[in-house]
């Protein structure tokens, strides 16, 4: 098998591996919550939030770090420390003993850890430039497989065994990703010279930096408005619903759908851009992702949600891979890492924006306006995505 294609099988084990890990928390935090002496649901509510979203805040300040990191001593190494140190933060959080050490954990866990924002430009820097595109669908859709599994399983250990040694099983799952990265072969040599740029030298070294920020402007908007969704789906399919005795399974269908989607046709998608150019997967996948929100705020049932968040699922799956393959495309290997990470940045930071505004904006406007303002935004980020990225890659080909 070519170096190329056995670095990738690794990697996304890896992060199949640490996503099953990782998003094994998301069910069982309020449940850990209160565990840990929080009983007033209110307060469970709002120390869940804290909690969830602080990783998000230190992860955007820090990825840009990591990934200059990256660029000088090369992505095998912080691969390797990212995924042992997840490992000992999440065996970590077995042993809290209060909300505010758990917070502070889940602060660490995002300052630390960079573990995207390493293996996405060892990926992208592997593998030949004609195969990128398929390369990080795949990453993308082992992620995602490792994400939709992780909750189910996160929720039979919490019964099994208890939360608390949950967290234990989940430091296991990354110390077993950290295990696989070992047989990682690096063939492009870090650049010590990367440590000494300034962020202007960096980039005035992009060939089309306009391109690169159009990119970032893309990340951030896309990923705030998926998230926006994200806390009032569940309210929305209780409204939908005659009976609240199987909510929890219908929303869980729903959200899966998704999920599913992304996972059939990822790599499908990351080869189609290979052929035709990612810019081109990028803009029609942000024209279907916006389409595909109005008629979520008209459903009258369960099933044509999910139907429709299936179509989602396709989009979001063009959409992320599509960026990451054009930031390769369009950014000298010297610091590739560092912009990999402000790239990471903008996904984290639009991702926290949107799982806060969204319950807030649904509060203010009404749950059904919140998927037409999604549309919108969707819809404007393509115009933009047509004028900064889409026309710019044109014109270079």
């Amino acid at each position: 098998m070519e170096k190329w294609k056995q670095n990738l099988w690794i990697c996304c084990c890896a992060g199949f591996i640490v996503s099953v890990g990782m998003s094994q928390m998301a069910p069982m935090l309020p449940l850990y919550v209160a565990e840990l002496g929080i009983h007033d649901i209110e307060q469970i509510e709002r120390w869940s939030g804290i909690i969830f979203g602080c990783n998000f805040i230190s992860l955007a300040v820090f990825s840009p770090i990591w990934g200059r990191l990256s660029d000088r001593y090369g992505r095998k190494p912080m691969v390797l420390r990212a995924s042992l140190w997840l490992a000992v933060i999440m065996t970590g959080m077995g042993f809290a003993q209060n909300v505010y050490q758990l917070a502070v954990l889940r602060l660490a866990q995002g300052a630390m850890s960079g573990f995207q924002a390493a293996v996405i430009p060892l990926i992208a820097q592997e593998s030949p430039r004609d195969h990128s595109g398929w390369a990080l669908g795949m990453f993308f859709t082992c992620q995602v497989s490792g994400t939709l599994l992780g909750p189910l399983l996160g929720g039979f250990l919490s019964e099994l065994i208890g939360i608390r040694h949950t967290f234990f099983v989940i430091g296991f799952f990354c110390f077993l990703g950290f295990l696989a990265l070992f047989k990682i072969h690096e063939t492009c040599k870090p650049h010590v010279q990367a440590a000494s740029l300034t962020l202007k030298d960096t980039f005035h070294r992009l060939p089309q930096p306009q391109l690169i920020f159009g990119l970032f402007i893309t990340t951030l908007i896309m990923q705030f408005a998926t998230m926006s969704i994200q806390p009032i789906i569940t309210v929305y399919i209780a409204q939908l619903v005659a009976s609240s005795d199987h909510l929890a399974l219908i929303a869980g269908a729903v959200f899966s759908s998704t999920g599913f989607a992304s996972m059939l046709t990822a790599s499908r998608i990351g080869r189609l851009a290979d052929r035709i150019g990612s810019q081109k997967v990028l803009f029609f996948s942000l024209i279907l992702a916006g389409i595909s929100f109005v008629p979520q705020g008209l459903v009258t049932s369960p099933v044509e949600l999910g139907i429709l968040r299936f179509a989602l699922g396709i989009a979001l799956a063009g959409m992320l891979p599509s960026v990451n393959n054009l930031i390769r495309q369009y950014t000298p290997s010297l610091c590739l890492g560092r912009i990999y990470g402000f790239n990471q940045s903008a996904q984290f930071m639009g991702m926290f924006a949107g799982s806060f505004f969204g319950g807030h904006l649904a509060a203010a406007i009404g749950i059904q306006n919140v998927f037409f303002v999604t549309a919108g935004v969707l819809l404007i980020n393509a115009v933009w995505c047509w004028k900064m990225v889409y026309s710019v890659s044109e014109m270079k080909i």
